[in-house]
């Protein structure tokens, strides 16, 4: 959020904070010292809520308790005057950091059980009396639970029974004085703060190690009586989706006979359904809990859960948290805030976990679904979805055409598995890592992906899938793939649809207003190019052409073209797919809208067209109507020890120039079609895998040569930008004279890890997990940009790109464009823009909005001081 409390810390260095405070309008107090509870309630009551009287301790008082410092409570009691009745409750600097349980009715004893018995009924005294020697047995005195059991009906009988369990127990009569009963709550509650279960809880959440504790001392207000008497809680949105509802419950005579009242309904209902609502037996107390609800939103400006209690029909207001909600809800709570002037734009945007839009955007398992889990792997592309068991891209497309959803289920996939990943509606694989095939596929496609589900045996022969506890799932068998979380579940738990919404477009709108990068996607096909331009992204940052090779006949002819025996032979086939690129090329400017197009020209090594297995390798010797001997030896010798280092990228672009020429020609041809429907096109085409400036040279050589062919044919004058594609560490070194030669440098990040670490992404998931538990990385490097290695050879980069040439355009375009690491590091850096998945477009808008405005506030903060 943009609070930072500006100047907090000046105002702490010449405020003295009492380590016990009464709660008033004035009393100096702080977050950051007392809590968020305690400064809370400070707010109610300064805004004149019917607060009971309250006392804070701030952390150093709780900590010096912890350390058994309290000498006595005096001071604490002072103002609740004789005989009080109260409550302790954790007051944490965030409220999301829990801390221990509340502790109620402190002050219960044999003289107040009597008195009480005389005013409330024996039944009700006993119930408070009961509960109390049961929390101080189990939570203070850390007692055995099985002898502090309530019992049925709140008698005399069962209250002796308690108070002898206990000083069975603790060779002790129950305590009776208040001072001793409030003195051991404080020191149990500020002991058990310190505890490891508690320490580790609170560091899950994001606390800091030290973070400190504040606890509250509250006068009880019992809500029974002998009038109209309860408690409850009400809040005034939906904590799923955020629009305006009252909703909560309310508990009728809560504390003292058996509860009878319980939601039943938007507004609160008694349990019994032919009993009234609150609202009909009460007006003018839910008019004043409506009225603070507003109150308490405009001035805390923040959706707010009001508890109360009702006693003899006046109102007491005991706290208020802020509304835990969904995701959704988030966006359309602090969208409207803002709508509403409670807030400014700004701190709506600061407000949104930009992983909140990331969830938004897919179906998701619903929280209180059972899960069924059969084996987990790593959260590779988010979303849910369920299907029947396939194990191959052919079943895939089979059941697609069936009308049947299915999840593909894979070793590891391949560019040829692209046509089943696009047929399926979730993968999973064995093998891979964040940035594997699979992985930067799904989230193109928007398609739930886990990987690196090492623990899974895929048995082919049989059509099996094996579990580690030895379950067996067959081929056609529901499973669902979770890649949120990581989790692949057996059956079909309840779904959560995605909720895109006039909020989620709003604050995205109201980020781009802030934001300072450029948020392009990485689009392969029109489809994709059609979501990144729905997310509003600034055009197509890497068009990874090979993608399209896979698509309908084409492999075919790729594979016609792979085993051609000549320059002309090859060109001759080529010649049938240029119109298919042609087509690719044209869509992608209509669909973009005068928005640029980085197209990165072919990259992968050609093995990855050819089959792999016998069956395969027959079927391709039918197709090209050669022996099967000649087919499988032409494969071998296409085989490389490490392909991802060998014939890829430039290196194929300049031994087999006959492809890239015809992908140039395909792009130039469709600028001058876009130029004849009056839309200007200024094509970036990309070279990848660059190492040296002579590689360049011999591509823009033949590019600048089939560019002025085309524009001599077609007699359309174009202009197109070539760049390098920086994901070798010697083209990171040699930046200064690559850019020479090229209008921009989009570094591709997921090979530049590889290669500088010297990891294998597609392997890397079957170790990593441990690397990091032990501390050798800090997180996984394909998931996290590594900021000090990658990051160093990236800043060298760019600095000598730019001295080679002052204006080049720098980018990132690898799967870490959407991270907010790499986002910040690219702002830090001068970089022009990001490039990610379409579906990480919507959450990289919203952090480099939030980067900026960051930015924007330690500027002020500096001018301030």
């Amino acid at each position: 959020m943009l609070r930072h409390d500006k100047g907090c810390a000046a105002v702490q260095k010449h405020t003295t904070f009492s380590p016990v405070t009464l709660i008033t309008p004035t009393a100096s107090m702080s977050a950051a010292v007392h809590g968020g509870r305690a400064k809370c309630l400070q707010r109610l009551v300064r805004l004149d809520l019917p607060v009971p009287t309250t006392v804070a301790l701030s952390f150093a008082a709780v900590a010096e308790i912890a350390r058994g410092g309290l000498s006595d409570v005096t001071e604490i009691l002072a103002p609740f005057g004789d005989a009080p009745l109260l409550s302790v409750r954790p007051s944490s600097q965030d409220p999301d950091w829990g801390g221990p349980g509340a502790i109620l009715n402190i002050g219960m004893n044999d003289a107040r059980h009597a008195a009480l018995s005389q005013t409330l009924g024996e039944a009700t005294a006993t119930a408070l009396y009961l509960r109390f020697v049961q929390a101080f047995a189990l939570h203070v005195a850390r007692l055995d639970p099985e002898a502090f059991d309530l019992p049925g009906e709140p008698t005399a009988v069962a209250l002796s029974r308690m108070l002898q369990a206990y000083e069975d127990e603790t060779d002790e009569p129950f305590p009776q004085d208040v001072d001793e009963q409030l003195a051991e709550v404080l020191r149990s509650m500020a002991r058990a703060w310190d505890g490891t279960t508690a320490r580790l809880l609170r560091q899950a959440k994001g606390a800091p190690e030290d973070a400190g504790l504040g606890l509250v001392v509250q006068e009880m207000a019992l809500g029974v009586g002998q009038g109209l008497c309860g408690s409850g809680v009400i809040q005034f949105v939906d904590a799923a989706t955020g629009a305006p509802q009252i909703t909560g419950r309310y508990l009728s005579q809560s504390q003292g006979r058996e509860a009878l009242s319980a939601p039943s309904g938007a507004i609160y209902l008694t349990r019994d359904p032919r009993g009234p609502s609150l609202e009909d037996d009460a007006p003018e107390v839910f008019e004043a809990l409506c009225t603070y609800g507003a109150l308490v939103r405009s001035r805390l400006r923040e959706e707010m859960q009001i508890e109360f209690t009702i006693e003899n029909g006046h109102l007491r207001i005991i706290d208020a948290v802020r509304v835990h909600r969904a995701n959704r809800a988030a966006v359309r709570i602090a969208v409207a805030l803002a709508e509403d002037g409670i807030i400014p734009r700004d701190e709506a945007v600061m407000r949104v976990d930009p992983g909140a839009l990331s969830e938004m955007l897919h179906r998701q398992v619903d929280p209180d679904a059972a899960r069924d889990r059969i084996v987990s792997g790593i959260a590779a592309s988010p979303g849910a979805a369920t299907g029947r068991i396939v194990l191959t891209a052919d079943e895939a497309q089979a059941s697609a055409a069936r009308g049947e959803p299915c999840v593909l289920v894979r070793r590891e996939t391949t560019p040829e598995d692209i046509r089943g990943m696009h047929a399926a509606k979730a993968v999973l694989t064995v093998r891979g890592g964040i940035t594997s095939h699979a992985a930067v596929i799904g989230r193109g496609l928007g398609l739930p992906c886990v990987v690196g589900a090492s623990d899974l045996e895929i048995d082919r022969k049989h059509g099996l899938i094996i579990t580690p506890g030895g379950r067996k799932l067959r081929a056609g068998d529901i499973i669902t793939v979770d890649g949120t979380s990581g989790e692949v579940l057996a059956g079909e738990p309840a779904m959560r649809e995605a909720a895109l919404d006039g909020a989620f477009q709003t604050l995205l709108a109201w980020a781009d207003t802030f934001r300072d990068i450029g948020i392009r996607a990485n689009a392969d096909t029109p489809k994709d190019a059609q979501t990144a331009r729905n997310f509003a992204a600034q055009g197509i940052g890497l068009c990874r052409t090979e993608h399209m090779f896979f698509e309908g006949d084409r492999l075919g002819v790729m594979r016609e073209m792979i085993f051609a025996n000549s320059p002309e032979d090859r060109r001759a086939v080529l010649t049938r797919l240029l119109p298919m690129q042609r087509a690719d090329f044209a869509a992608l400017f209509e669909i973009m809208e005068g928005q640029p197009v980085c197209i990165r020209l072919f990259d992968p090594p050609l093995h990855e067209f050819l089959p792999s297995d016998r069956a395969g390798l027959r079927d391709l010797a039918a197709q090209l109507a050669l022996p099967l001997a000649e087919v499988t030896a032409r494969v071998e010798a296409l085989s490389e020890y490490n392909p991802m280092l060998g014939l890829r990228g430039v290196r194929l672009g300049i031994t087999v120039p006959e492809i890239y020429d015809m992908q140039a020609r395909a792009i130039f041809e469709a600028t001058v079609a876009a130029h004849g429907r009056n839309r200007m096109v200024v094509p970036e085409v990309m070279i990848p895998l660059v190492s040296a400036k002579r590689e360049v040279e011999l591509v823009k050589g033949r590019i600048d040569a089939v560019a002025a062919a085309v524009q001599s044919e077609s007699g359309v004058a174009f202009t197109y930008r070539l760049g390098v594609m920086v994901e070798t560490p010697r083209a990171a070194l040699r930046a200064a004279e690559i850019a020479q030669h090229a209008a921009f440098l989009s570094f591709g990040t997921n090979d530049l890890t590889q290669m500088t670490y010297g990891l294998s992404r597609d392997d890397a998931g079957r170790f990593m997990s441990t690397y990091v538990k032990q501390g050798v990385f800090p997180e996984d490097p394909f998931h996290s940009l590594d900021i000090e290695g990658v990051g160093e050879l990236l800043s060298i980069g760019a600095a000598r790109g730019r001295a080679g040439r002052p204006k080049v355009v720098l980018s990132i375009c690898g799967e870490h464009g959407g991270s907010r690491s790499a986002i910040a590091f690219c702002r830090e850096h001068g970089f022009d823009y990001v490039s990610c998945s379409p579906f990480r477009v919507p959450a990289a808008r919203l952090t480099a909005a939030q980067l900026a405005l960051l930015d924007r506030e330690e500027l002020q903060v500096e001018s301030e001081v």
